[in-house]
């Protein structure tokens, strides 16, 4: 997967930058062409002269060298990828807070292409909060991040924070070079996060629904490629660049946004938490609290899965979403049926690390047959990657 593509490497002060001579030529060797660029801070590790001899393209360290200049907006737009390895604690922070004060920053911050971080460390410095800030910073950049491994580090301790084998990052690669494109050209809607309903002015009737989940899946579709149009209710989640997103705060108003956007969508995923029932009328001001009980009657809501699947084509998929507390897969083969989707995605309550305000999802897929596809649990982004690799290999799989 690696024939005829251009990988821009970034090296950073690390003693880990000894790697990227074993990289660069597994690189060169899988039929990339490759182009260098280094800290000052790399050169105490690895010399421009290694890495230029190994990659047959000169090494550039600094944005003017001999009354030239390096152009880091051309660099960024000629890769298909840049990977930065080894990431360095250092070079994380500039990422994080777009400090702009070397060749390297500068390309990565003119980049248009992908950009991939192998990070290297010694393991206090891995599991010191800040690090770990800055790197959901830079992942809610749309960077891709390659796990690091455990074992010895330079300081003689041994544990996490071991910059991935160049081995492993050259798979790395491949898988993504050949995942990149899966859903190119498809239009895709997702729904995630709660919905509202308000009761007065202060007051609504709602859920604990964080839109992780949702947001996971609309990010992972996107990095497949797919054009992704992402429906929100109230939630404070970040989403990463080159997904549309349209804000809403009740279930009428989704509703409205998904029938607006259905027709057009290959792929429809509904996992925001809707509202059920919503108030019949809505007081113009705030309730105030008297000695008596109060009542508020309530209707219920449009069932937009529902609506949905009677709206939907024989070319579209439409995922749904069941998150039960008893009977679950009883309830999540009916909601299948019922609501003619053509795949449901089952939460349960009882099973740990599951379900809203969690990191982490455990599911289970059912298809129209009935066939079920169980999954331990995962982070919601690894729960994102099942989702789209279960619709992919049921709808899109070349035979």
């Amino acid at each position: 997967m690696l024939q005829n593509k251009k990988i821009l490497l970034g090296v950073t002060g690390s003693i880990a930058a000894y790697k990227t001579a074993v990289l660069t030529r597994l690189l060169v060797k899988a039929g990339a062409e490759v182009k260098i660029v280094m800290t000052r801070a790399a050169k105490d590790f690895v010399t421009p002269l290694s890495l230029s001899t190994l990659s047959k393209n000169p090494v550039l360290a600094d944005l003017t060298e001999n009354d030239s200049w390096a152009n880091h907006v051309m660099l960024g737009r000629w890769a298909d990828v840049m990977l930065i390895a080894p990431l360095s604690c250092n070079t994380l922070a500039k990422m994080a807070t777009g400090l702009c004060d070397n060749l390297l920053m500068a390309v990565y911050l003119s980049a248009t292409c992908p950009v991939v971080v192998a990070p290297a460390m010694d393991e206090d410095m891995w599991h010191h909060g800040t690090t770990k800030n800055n790197l959901d910073i830079i992942r809610g950049f749309g960077n891709h991040i390659i796990p690091v491994e455990n074992g010895e580090l330079a300081s003689g301790l041994v544990g996490e924070g071991r910059m991935a084998e160049p081995e492993a990052i050259v798979n790395w690669l491949n898988s993504f070079f050949l995942h990149e494109n899966e859903l190119s050209g498809k239009n895709i809607l997702i729904t995630a996060g709660p919905t509202y309903e308000k009761i007065d002015p202060v007051r609504f009737i709602g859920n604990h629904s964080s839109g992780k989940m949702g947001v996971a899946i609309a990010e992972e579709m996107k990095s497949r490629g797919g054009d992704v149009t992402l429906v929100l209710g109230p939630s404070g989640i970040k989403v990463n660049a080159g997904i549309k997103v349209i804000n809403v705060t009740s279930a009428a108003e989704m509703l409205d946004a998904c029938e607006a956007q259905f027709a057009n969508s290959d792929i429809t995923i509904m996992s925001a938490a809707v509202a059920d029932y919503t108030p019949v009328a809505v007081a113009s001001e705030k309730i105030k609290k008297t000695e008596k009980d109060l009542s508020i009657s309530l209707i219920k809501t449009t069932d937009i899965l529902k609506k949905l699947g009677g709206l939907k084509t024989n070319n579209q998929v439409l995922v749904g979403f069941a998150l039960e507390t008893n009977n679950e897969k009883e309830y999540a083969l009916q909601k299948l049926q019922t609501k003619n989707a053509d795949l449901i995605v089952l939460n349960s309550m009882q099973d740990a690390g599951a379900g809203f305000g969690h990191d982490t999802n455990k599911i289970t897929i059912f298809d129209k047959t009935g066939n079920a596809y169980p999954f331990a649990v995962k982070s919601k982004k690894e729960v994102a990657k099942d989702i789209v690799n279960t619709i992919i290999q049921q709808f899109y799989a070349k035979n």
